[in-house]
């Protein structure tokens, strides 16, 4: 096996050409679709992402107006929130938020005995009302599930929600629930995911707006 001596600056360029190698058919793909896709991959180098990420109808599409309109994004884990590219961001006039570590959210869920994801998402609600908000939850399911329960209660309508927690318990059955509400969503079906996972759909759609390298 012989190493491939590449330039640091082409480095993720010939990743991308591998993945492409590598995909096989991806027919049942849009083309911002696979690009997503092709981000998640070589974030994770796991394939079956090929078939584990699934699109509501023209999400990306959509995701790309929400953010060329001053959207504001909400994450689950300041992990995720780390990994999502502050210059496109800034680029597009969008915030990005966590409250996962806000002394009122951990009071709060400690007096009621919920999850601090949960109160988080009632805090961004709260917040963020009538604004543009895609919620990116890359780790807890119960976060995706409370979302659910505030989009059938009519409550709040998140503009879109990328589910990609990761784990065991009621992580299938959160990104279920997610996809059969009436929101764009972008899902990582089954246990895997991340916020590793969350922040590249995060980025895949933004570098379809945004050359990260002008």
């Amino acid at each position: 096996m012989e190493i491939e001596h590449i330039h640091p600056k082409d480095i993720e360029k010939r990743s991308m050409e591998i993945i492409e190698s590598e995909m096989g058919d991806t027919s049942h793909l849009a083309p911002e679709e696979k690009l997503v896709v092709k981000r998640v991959i070589h974030t994770t180098a796991d394939f079956d992402y090929r078939y584990n990420l699934k699109f509501s109808k023209d999400v990306v599409r959509h995701a790309k107006e929400l953010l060329l309109n001053n959207a504001v994004i909400i994450t689950d884990t300041n992990m995720a929130k780390a990994g999502i590219n502050k210059a496109a961001l800034d680029r597009l006039g969008c915030e990005i938020e966590c409250f996962m570590a806000d002394e009122e959210v951990a009071k709060t869920a400690k007096e009621k005995g919920l999850t601090r994801a949960v109160v988080s998402v009632d805090k961004a609600m709260k917040l963020y009302k009538g604004r543009n908000v895609i919620y990116v939850i890359g780790n807890a399911p119960t976060a995706l599930i409370h979302i659910a329960e505030l989009i059938e209660q009519k409550v709040f309508e998140p503009g879109l929600v990328i589910g990609a927690p990761v784990g065991f318990v009621n992580v299938i059955q959160s990104k279920e629930l997610i996809k059969k509400c009436d929101v764009p969503y972008i899902v990582a079906e089954g246990r895997k995911g991340g916020s590793t996972v969350a922040a590249a759909i995060c980025n895949a759609i933004l570098y379809q707006i945004y050359d990260r390298n002008r």
